[in-house]
């Protein structure tokens, strides 16, 4: 794990529609596990794509408060290009994913095929500055960067 996202993983321990079809934002990408639900399968979908996050709902839709805190804190930023998979579509994928990162709840964020926690982290992410700085590494320019320009040409 990078630094930046050890120390907020450390920190923390210590402190739409269904995937088949309908409407989704630009750039973002929903389905169902498909398959067995094998790890290997898991691995597949987290290393596909730079920003991948598994929550209740869709991001049209979420359907817990902490999904759509998930889904808040990635408009903020610009995120449009992530995948999206929607665990109540597929009870195999809810629960193969907690296995797969031995993290007991939903939402999960993987950015790089690397897990980096659920919305407790990625808010202190949001909060600490971490978050622009890893979405950097991704290549992935925060909007409240030229949120934060725009309010100090003013």
């Amino acid at each position: 794990m990078s630094g930046s996202l050890g120390r907020a993983a450390a920190a923390l321990l210590r402190w739409g529609r269904g995937a088949g079809g309908g409407l989704r934002g630009p750039g973002v990408r929903a389905a169902s596990s498909g398959g067995s639900g094998t790890s290997e399968r898991l691995d597949a979908l987290v290393k596909k794509d730079r920003v991948v996050v598994f929550l209740k709902g869709t991001p049209e839709q979420p359907r817990c408060g902490f999904s759509n805190a998930v889904v808040q804190i990635l408009r903020l930023h610009g995120v449009r290009d992530y995948a999206a998979y929607n665990v109540l579509d597929d009870p195999q994928l809810r629960q193969g994913i907690k296995d797969y990162s031995n993290w007991p709840t939903i939402p999960q964020v993987y950015l790089n095929g690397e897990f980096v926690g659920g919305c407790d982290i990625l808010l202190q992410m949001h909060q600490n500055g971490d978050l622009v700085e890893e979405l950097k590494k991704l290549g992935i320019r925060s909007a409240l960067l030229d949120e934060k320009k725009d309010q100090d040409s003013k």
